[in-house]
């Protein structure tokens, strides 16, 4: 598996257990709600509050602040001006970054981005300048740690799968979005599925060395922390040795 896939599962895996917890949950609940503003509050008829639910449930959110996010979000008020966007630009080393943000202050976010940009060696860029880089995909992750990797990616490819990636501990499965849920559920008869959502693939990657991989990860992450930023993309492949370290930190 690629570094910057094996970065990106690495990521979701201490996501979970992220001593930020309380930010992770913001960055859901504003997510719910603007679902829910977009599409209404019936999960059934709104596939992406079903993709946010999911996600909610996956992060292990309380089902009462779930409750009180799509209740904010059917009264109205406080949040209503919320956004989504996306920013693009590139970080040192010619990496390419892709920057899904959700805020209420456009201006405020675009300022903030390329501040970090900056101070990072590198720059915000026009709209599409690294998009065309990147394929959206759904990727759903499962774990195999009991040695069922060839189980798994078989069960994968019959249920429709585009692509199957295969470490020590996981699979990645990658779909096309719209029938993510239908590979999800039917992975789900026979194994353990850790997380799913809706992500974006670089088409190729930048190979850094341990140094690059460490100072391109440290500014990663500090674009990730920012309020406004709900997701953080790159087309790094990150050093073996570097993301061995992160596994144990």
């Amino acid at each position: 598996m690629s570094g910057h896939s094996k970065w990106a599962q690495i990521k979701r895996q201490k996501g979970v257990a992220d001593a930020r917890r309380g930010q992770v949950f913001t960055k859901l609940t504003r997510e719910i709600m603007l679902a829910v503003r977009t599409g209404g509050p019936n999960p059934d008829s709104n596939y992406q509050l079903r993709l946010a639910l999911q996600k909610a449930k996956d992060g292990n959110m309380p089902s009462e602040n779930v409750e009180r996010a799509i209740k904010r979000a059917v009264g109205g008020g406080e949040d209503s001006n919320l956004a989504e966007f996306m920013l693009e630009g590139y970080g040192s080393n010619g990496v390419a970054i892709l920057i899904e943000a959700l805020s209420d202050n456009r201006n405020r976010t675009v300022q903030e981005v390329r501040s970090l940009l900056t101070r990072h060696g590198g720059s915000l860029g026009e709209a599409g300048c690294v998009s065309w880089l990147f394929d959206t995909r759904g990727v759903i992750t499962v774990d195999a740690s009991h040695g069922e990797a060839d189980d798994v990616a078989l069960r994968a490819i019959d249920a429709g799968a585009e692509d199957v990636r295969s470490d020590a501990d996981y699979v990645e499965v990658h779909t096309e979005p719209a029938r993510m849920e239908d590979v999800r559920e039917a992975i789900e008869q026979e194994f353990t599925v850790t997380s799913a959502e809706i992500s974006r693939i670089p088409r190729t990657t930048v190979p850094l060395d341990d140094a690059k991989s460490s100072q391109i990860m440290a500014f990663l992450e500090q674009l990730d922390q920012l309020d406004d930023v709900q997701r953080v993309y790159s087309n790094a492949d990150f050093a073996e040795s570097v993301l061995r370290g992160m596994e144990q930190a």
